[in-house]
């Protein structure tokens, strides 16, 4: 592929799955700074390995694997520390919410606590709306294990939410 077709190829990638990552990225790494990294680095991964990409409607699916895997190598090497400013934790204990309401803060912390070998697969299932074959194949894991960890993920948020 000629460097113009390459460039072209990955600003349609870029157009047509932008959203989609970040929001993925979002859930997974709890923030927005570190949602637009985790997506700036997973764009360049592809560009680099563009020539991988041998089916395009596969496109979606071989993005979200190097954006998790960008994810996993960041919590292996510590270098994504969590830090929140009393501002910020200020800001959170005067904005209660009713108890029946949900916040999307409140959902993504619950989310965050949860390990990341269940938060893929929920961000996964329900945010991205993936099928359980397409988070099996994606993680490389048993539907079983899929459905497994999808139902223990939902018990645990269940109890943490309510």
């Amino acid at each position: 592929m000629t460097a113009t077709g390459g460039s072209k190829s990955v600003q349609q990638l870029v157009d047509d799955h932008y959203s989609v990552l970040y929001r993925y990225a979002f859930r997974l790494a709890g923030g927005q700074e570190d949602a637009s990294d985790l997506v700036q680095e997973t764009f360049l991964k592809a560009q680099a390995q563009l020539a991988q990409l041998r089916d395009s409607s596969r496109a979606r699916s071989w993005l979200f694997t190097i954006l998790r895997n960008c994810y996993l190598q960041r919590l292996r090497s510590n270098k994504n520390h969590r830090e929140v400013t009393l501002d910020d934790a200020m800001m959170v204990s005067t904005n209660p919410s009713p108890p029946s309401e949900i916040s999307s803060a409140e959902l993504q912390k619950a989310l965050s606590e949860l390990p990341e070998s269940f938060r893929t697969p929920v961000i996964l299932f329900f945010f991205e709306e993936f099928s359980y074959r397409d988070i099996a194949e994606q993680l490389d894991l048993p539907m079983g294990t899929v459905m497994s960890r999808l139902a223990r993920a939902k018990a645990y948020l269940r109890r943490r939410l309510s």
